[in-house]
């Protein structure tokens, strides 16, 4: 695929065909979204789509989740002209943290930590990552904010599928991704539907 090529028409999503599928087996997620963030059209097109919803709401600071979140969470940040707060997995640093358990969407176990001096009462947090699969990352990080006093002013993503844990963010929260209705059901199904 042509990483320079924008096409004529840019419908909302158009950048979705710009990620590729896993050709490495069940260890490793179903599509890999990193090529999109090479395209230069195709990443300001996906930013602009995440983030067009939240326009003219109280933002004070976008929140990452490690590791891909990174990307699309410090991209945001930079337009919209607010810091970028980090969500590490446990380990990573090197000041006083509070810690969240979590399973990610393989099943695994794993621990979060968000630095404890970076968020005061009553900050609102637009929180991104890469993928809301089963919810359970994005739960974590939800809840981290919350406990710090943070309030959560909205969830952004690529995808976020329509999982249980999908669902229960999307009822709670403002969210925003990039997968358009009629291509929904065959995220949430693990489908490629551009070929």
């Amino acid at each position: 695929m042509d990483l320079c090529h924008v096409p004529a028409t840019r419908e909302k999503g158009w950048y979705l065909a710009l990620m590729a599928p896993n050709v490495k087996g069940p260890n490793y997620a179903w599509l890999d979204p990193s090529r999109l963030y090479c395209h230069p059209q195709g990443l300001q097109d996906c930013l602009a789509d995440l983030l067009q919803p939240f326009q003219g709401d109280a933002i004070d600071m976008v929140a990452g989740i490690d590791a891909m979140g990174f990307i699309l969470g410090a991209a945001a940040a930079a337009t919209l002209r607010k810091g970028f707060l980090a969500i590490r997995k446990a380990g990573h640093l090197c000041v006083q943290t509070e810690a969240q358990p979590y399973s990610d969407y393989s099943g695994q176990q794993k621990l979060m930590e968000l630095r404890t001096d970076a968020i005061s009462p009553g900050l609102r947090i637009l929180l991104v990552d890469q993928w809301v699969e089963t919810g359970g990352t994005m739960r974590a990080a939800i809840e981290l904010v919350e406990r710090l006093g943070g309030v959560v002013a909205g969830v952004a993503a690529i995808c976020m599928e329509n999982s249980e844990g999908g669902k229960w963010i999307q009822e709670r929260y403002k969210c925003s991704h990039c997968v358009p209705p009629r291509l929904q059901p065959h995220f949430d199904q693990h489908q490629l539907c551009w070929d």
